[in-house]
């Protein structure tokens, strides 16, 4: 089937709740002015970053374990730009929930604003039946201090359908991240 279009992605929010909320167009000022763009692009959707923030800190000194992780590696923050210090990370979420239909899986890739400035957003795969709020790593590859900005865009979102429908989907399989709201931490 291939990757969907804009036409596919407007029509699926509309009649199933696929994006919520929606932006049907591109959208790339606001009533500050020019902003890193989110809404429907021509092949997928640029997501917006919340302004809740998880910022990693080796204040505690532990060792990253994704099997048994720390919760206090990381400080809290909400506001309209998170500060990520050098080669460090923050975690974040979409604005956006999201329910992926069972024929499709999508991929998420950062956008170019951030990727030139030495920004990595990091997103995995949701797979077919999956939904929630999209967790998302921005790791600063600097020396130096960066901003990411709340309620702008970060990332966009390919929405890849499948040539059949699934055996089992990731709701079929009782996925761990199923239904996730706000910033999620690592589970086992």
């Amino acid at each position: 089937m291939g990757i969907k279009s804009d036409k596919w992605i407007r029509r699926m929010a509309a009649s199933h709740g696929m994006i919520e909320p929606f932006e049907p167009n591109q959208i790339k000022r606001n009533n500050n002015g020019p902003i890193v763009s989110y809404g429907t692009s021509s092949y997928g959707y640029d997501v917006r970053c919340s302004d809740e923030f998880k910022i990693f800190t080796n204040i505690n000194s532990t060792i990253v374990d994704p099997k048994r992780f720390d919760p206090n590696s990381f400080v809290d923050f909400k506001g309209e730009v998170c500060i990520i210090p050098p080669n460090s990370f923050a975690l974040a979420r979409t604005v956006e929930y999201f329910r992926i239909p069972r024929d499709v899986l999508t991929i998420c890739l950062g956008k170019s604003t951030y990727a030139r400035c030495g920004i990595i957003v990091n997103v995995t795969p949701l797979e077919p039946e999956w939904e929630g709020h999209v967790t998302l790593e921005f790791s600063n590859t600097t020396p130096l201090p960066a901003k990411i900005y709340a309620n702008e865009g970060v990332a966009q979102v390919l929405f890849i359908g499948g040539d059949e429908v699934c055996e089992t989907s990731y709701k079929d399989r009782g996925g761990k991240y199923q239904g996730q709201q706000g910033v999620t931490l690592p589970k086992i």
